[in-house]
């Protein structure tokens, strides 16, 4: 990067030619950026809990997305994010930001668990997370969403079919009845259409009839 006092030594400003203070004008407006973006960087990473790994899970890219929410492992792919997921069970962030309800069982917590009531770790638990294994593999039922579009694509389809056979395409030609389709099928056996192998190797000439 050409600095600006590189560009015209011992030159004031003012004499400077077009082209010149253009390119002052350019560095100095980098170099404010890059000011700024230094500091933002700087009171973003301010931020990050002591205990946080600052470039993995606690991305200053994304702190300001999860609130006042404890940063308390790597998660299942290194961003301070939520996920219920059973290949990847320990989320990098808890569920809810911590209250005084919670901060008080937390507390608690820390002695002896059991004085701690059902109530109270469960609601430990769902301070951590959003569901439980067996919720997470619990059946959704999505698929009964997905056949009931299915069935209804599928009965437009033929409705669609129906309404084409009976309004827009024309009748079947007369060759398609059962005399004229007899009539060709004598034809073919009348020019012994593929005698080796195919239909009229089948008819018996001396007999007028079909082999056995």
């Amino acid at each position: 990067m050409i600095r600006s006092y590189e560009l015209i030594p011992n030159k004031p400003i003012t004499t400077l030619s077009r082209t010149s203070r253009a390119r002052l004008h350019i560095c100095s407006e980098t170099m404010a950026l890059r000011l700024i973006n230094n500091a933002l960087r700087r009171q973003l990473a301010a931020q990050l809990p002591r205990n946080a790994q600052v470039g993995s899970v606690a991305s200053i890219h994304t702190l300001d997305k999860i609130g006042k929410r404890e940063i308390v492992g790597f998660g299942w792919n290194g961003t301070a994010c939520y996920a219920d997921r059973v290949d990847y069970p320990m989320p990098a962030v808890r569920f809810r930001e911590p209250n005084n309800e919670i901060n008080a069982l937390r507390t608690k917590e820390q002695g002896d668990w059991k004085k701690l009531s059902p109530q109270e770790i469960k609601a430990l638990y769902r301070a951590s997370f959003c569901q439980t294994i067996a919720e997470v593999q619990a059946s959704t039922g999505e698929w009964k969403m997905h056949l009931g579009v299915g069935l209804i694509f599928t009965a437009a389809a033929i409705w669609i079919a129906v309404l084409m056979n009976l309004f827009v395409y024309d009748e079947l030609p007369i060759t398609f009845d059962e005399e004229h389709q007899k009539a060709q099928l004598k034809r073919m056996i009348d020019l012994e259409i593929n005698p080796v192998t195919g239909l009229t190797s089948k008819w018996d000439y001396e007999n007028n009839k079909w082999k056995n």
